[in-house]
């Protein structure tokens, strides 16, 4: 299906939920892979982000994992996985039974470092791998890269001066690595309380900063309908090219019993965010001091598009304004789980979604 001078007919980045799913739909619409689409990902092994979080992580203290479509046929199911495991080992095992089972020839590890026009219709998408730099020519790109490898930490006056360990969620590797030190944890979401409670007797001292107020959700799960409005807030900034907004900050945090337990203890109390960063702690808005040795930026992450720089998709607002799956201002590149598709469940309903209008396009070439 490829058109004349090109490799392949898609190229899909990143083999995540995101990624796989696309591929699922591709296949079943009759797409071959390895050969009419091909898939690259930068992780060493399957799992998508899932294989770099941290050792204690497990399923069901995180936001809950959906299965890949066509899951079923692999008899497991996340819903049923062992919750004894660390997450990161069940997402790649079940990952690596699903690639498999479809025969989707996954090219890891494999860095795209651009994509940039090939002539007047064809895109040149450059990775490295193991044997250096390499080359695909393609008529559509999905971009599945998600966020993982774009973290973000906010500035704060003194930051760059503090001499204790910073570390982002994405460096984080398990609480023994500060044991007996007194830890600041900066965000409002699901890692930072995972960490907060991971870190509970093993550090010296505990610190919960927000930059908002949390609400702790009495019922114990997401309100369906502020899901819904949050979602509905990242799509109408994704069209918009505007940064998208935090999913937790508009449908709160459940008040499961383990986190209820933490509040009771006085772990899950945050406090407003500090002023200042000195050398060896920060300084609060009264000006008071606190000596800190490490900062857990548990801050969250901003989509991964550096690799489509040369196609200039940017907008002044500061993000890519994406419809419907595609970029307004180039039909041949597809974002999957971007913005409001960024939950499993969603990945997944997009992956079907931009399948389809991959195909379509494709039949125009």
């Amino acid at each position: 299906m490829a058109t004349a001078g090109t490799d392949t007919s898609v190229v899909v980045i990143g083999a995540g939920q995101a990624g796989l799913s696309v591929a699922f739909y591709l296949q079943r619409l009759g797409l071959d892979a390895g050969n009419e689409f091909v898939l690259l990902d930068r992780g060493p092994g399957t799992g998508g982000a899932w294989q770099s979080r941290w050792e204690a992580l497990r399923l069901g203290s995180a936001h809950r994992v959906n299965d890949l479509p066509g899951m079923e046929e692999l008899g497991v199911s996340f819903d049923t996985a062992d919750r004894t495991l660390p997450a990161k080992e069940v997402v790649a095992d079940y990952y690596r039974r699903y690639e498999d089972h479809y025969g989707f020839q996954v090219v890891r590890p494999a860095t795209v470092t651009s994509v940039v026009n090939n002539g007047a219709t064809n895109l040149l998408v450059t990775f490295s791998d193991d044997e250096g730099e390499q080359a695909v020519t393609t008529d559509i790109v999905v971009n599945a890269t998600g966020t993982w490898g774009s973290p973000f930490v906010p500035w704060y006056p003194g930051r760059n001066d503090f001499a204790g360990r910073q570390v982002h969620t994405n460096d984080y590797a398990e609480a023994s690595e500060f044991a007996g030190q007194s830890v600041l944890v900066v965000g409002g979401g699901t890692s930072a309380i995972g960490f907060l409670l991971e870190l509970e007797g093993t550090a010296s001292e505990l610190t919960w900063v927000t930059r908002r107020d949390i609400e702790f959700l009495d019922e114990g799960e997401l309100n369906m309908e502020a899901g819904a409005a949050a979602v509905a807030k990242q799509d109408e900034a994704a069209r918009a090219g505007r940064a998208l907004p935090s999913i937790v900050s508009g449908t709160g945090v459940p008040r499961t019993r383990r986190i209820q337990a933490g509040i009771d203890r006085g772990v899950l109390i945050p406090k407003p965010m500090f002023s200042a960063i000195d050398s060896d702690g920060v300084r609060w808005a009264d000006g008071t001091f606190q000596k800190v040795d490490a900062i857990v930026w548990a801050t969250g992450f901003r989509p991964e598009l550096r690799h489509l720089a040369p196609l200039k998709l940017r907008e002044k607002a500061g993000g890519v304004s994406v419809g419907a799956g595609s970029a307004f201002k180039d039909p041949r590149i597809f974002f999957a789980g971007y913005g409001p598709q960024a939950s499993t469940i969603g990945a997944n309903r997009a992956g079907r979604m931009i399948a389809r209008q991959v195909v379509a396009s494709l039949s125009k070439l």
